[in-house]
């Protein structure tokens, strides 16, 4: 019993590890280098923003394979949660059609371009909850809004812990990585996982060993 509970335990904690199990960025990793490698598969969409209010909701794991943390509850000092719930959390689900998943800090410069492909994240839109953003606000992108900003240059900073994991359906997590806040804090999540797994590995190995030598 105690034997299927402890690989039990190891697989769920190495499902989550696996996805980041190789999180260092590589030397002289950036932007111009990914963007001449890799062009994301940004697709235009309808308004942004242009989503009605809806109760929250169970708010899954982040692109790191952990539970996702709250991106911003009051943005801007509005008193609105982010995110298509407006529960503070990048959460995603059957009615999120544009995949507000991804935990970003505007800059004036990404705001300026989002206005210019029609995206107008800078004014206000009470009739969808929506405070409007400026300079500094953390809020929960459109995945494929990101990535047409990447392949325009203009991709803002992100939070993987505060990502939902359904963003790496349009955008890889070695591009997400680079443009990480929490990159120091996401790198000792998955140290921490990693030991985990290999403490688990070792109690494994000692109960398959105890249960050897009750058939001898």
């Amino acid at each position: 019993m105690i034997t299927q509970f402890i690989q039990i335990v190891l697989l769920s904690l190495i499902a989550l590890s696996l996805r980041a199990s190789a999180w260092s960025p590589a030397p002289g990793t950036g932007l111009a280098r990914h963007r001449s490698t890799t062009r994301l598969m940004a697709e235009e969409e309808d308004d942004d923003e242009a989503t009605s209010f809806v109760e929250s909701r169970h708010s899954g794991y982040n692109v790191l394979g952990t539970e996702l943390s709250c991106c911003c509850s009051n943005v801007g000092g509005s008193g609105i949660g982010t995110g298509f719930y407006r529960n503070g959390f990048c959460a995603t689900g059957d009615m999120d059609l544009g995949r507000h998943t991804v935990c970003i800090r505007a800059t004036d410069e990404f705001l300026a371009y989002s206005k210019s492909v029609g995206n107008d994240l800078s004014t206000p839109m009470p009739q969808y909850n929506f405070p409007g953003l400026n300079e500094g606000d953390i809020w929960c992108l459109c995945a494929q809004r990101w990535a047409q900003a990447y392949n325009a240059g203009k991709a803002p900073r992100l939070f993987l812990q505060s990502t939902h994991e359904k963003t790496l359906d349009y955008i890889p997590l070695e591009i997400l990585k680079v443009f990480a806040i929490d990159a120091d804090e996401a790198s000792a999540v998955i140290d921490k996982l990693n030991l985990q797994r290999d403490h688990l590995n070792e109690l494994m190995s000692k109960s398959g060993a105890e249960d050897d030598d009750s058939f001898q």
